[in-house]
């Protein structure tokens, strides 16, 4: 089956905020490390889809997170406070899945779930506005 590139963008919004909803459950659980590594992959999923949606192509995590910056925040089309979420969340997800004896805690992570939902949207107003 071939699927076009709205099909792409659809599927990764749509990921996007599964992953966003996959967060509150395991907030309900107090599972802290997992939240942000859902919270990261929300916006994962969204800055992918907007990298599609304008054929710009990265490989890797770091490259995504690079091209982010370059083509959406430092040209201003989105405000230098969300790449600072997504640069933190980038780093807070390696930290929580890789380093031992590390958790995360109620507050941070519930301190980030609006503005994660807020990128989120930001990035569908970004891609409506382009089609």
């Amino acid at each position: 089956m071939e699927y076009k590139k709205a099909d792409y963008i659809k599927f990764r919004l749509e990921k996007a905020q599964e992953t966003d909803l996959a967060t509150k459950l395991l907030t309900d659980k107090s599972l802290w490390s997992s939240s942000i590594n859902r919270l990261y992959y929300a916006c994962f999923y969204s800055v992918n889809a907007l990298l599609y949606n304008a054929n710009i192509k990265a490989q890797t995590h770091t490259g995504i997170k690079n091209q982010f910056s370059l083509h959406f925040i430092k040209t201003h089309k989105i405000e230098k406070k969300y790449g600072k979420l997504y640069s933190n969340l980038f780093n807070w997800r390696q930290k929580g899945d890789y380093s031992d004896f590390f958790d995360f805690d109620e507050e941070t992570v519930k301190g980030l779930m609006i503005p994660v939902q807020e990128f989120i949207e930001i990035i569908k107003q970004i891609i409506e506005e382009q089609e």
